[in-house]
């Protein structure tokens, strides 16, 4: 689904990644796992292009991609939930959903079932601010957010990162799941926890 071939990447004069190549299949979720700075969260950056790349290839869907910025990669298929969450805490848990319908035609500007299925806490607070959530909750409305993108690649970073126990095996349930429908690819960053790694 998603594939790089030596890639770098550069911050000022400083080179981060050298020359990395990997692959992400449909159906399965490829981890990157190192120990701190070396360069983990700088990888996805360069495949989501949040960062520019330096030089290698790119290819999503067995299509070349040139070095474009984040918006136009999200038009690809590619999805983030960011370190951090990145939720809007001024609008509410039904507008942060719905910043997502941006990228999809009128006709399918709605918000599937399937979110409330996975994350039925989230049809409970469709009328809070998001700033209002508690952190667990907010990783499960900012992975609600990149499902209504109907992604074709899901880009995890430290998904599990300074939550409850609870949580953490909930979104290990969503991953095995997203991961069963067989047409998405999942990158995430770090397995940390044995629950969620699938």
């Amino acid at each position: 689904m998603i594939r790089c071939e030596n890639l770098t990447l550069h911050y000022g004069g400083s080179q981060i990644l050298h020359g990395i190549s990997m692959q992400a299949k449909a159906g399965e979720v490829t981890c990157v796992m190192g120990t701190n700075g070396v360069g983990k969260t700088s990888l996805l950056k360069a495949l989501a292009g949040t960062h520019p790349r330096s030089g290698g290839k790119l290819w999503l869907g067995g299509e070349p991609v040139p070095v474009v910025p984040p918006q136009a990669m999200a038009q690809r298929g590619l999805a983030v939930v960011p370190q951090g969450r990145m939720i809007f805490p001024l609008l509410t848990v039904r507008e942060n959903m719905e910043t997502a319908f941006a990228l999809l035609p009128k006709s399918q500007h709605r918000i599937p079932d399937e979110i409330f299925e996975l994350f039925p806490i989230l049809k409970d607070f469709l009328h809070r601010r998001g700033g209002d959530l508690s952190g667990g909750q907010q990783q499960q409305l900012a992975i609600a957010r990149a499902m209504i993108m109907q992604p074709r690649v899901l880009l995890l970073d430290e998904p599990a990162e300074g939550i409850q126990p609870n949580i953490i095996q909930q979104i290990g349930r969503v991953i095995e799941y997203l991961k069963s429908k067989g047409d998405l690819a999942i990158i995430r960053k770090r397995c940390a926890s044995p629950v969620v790694s699938a």
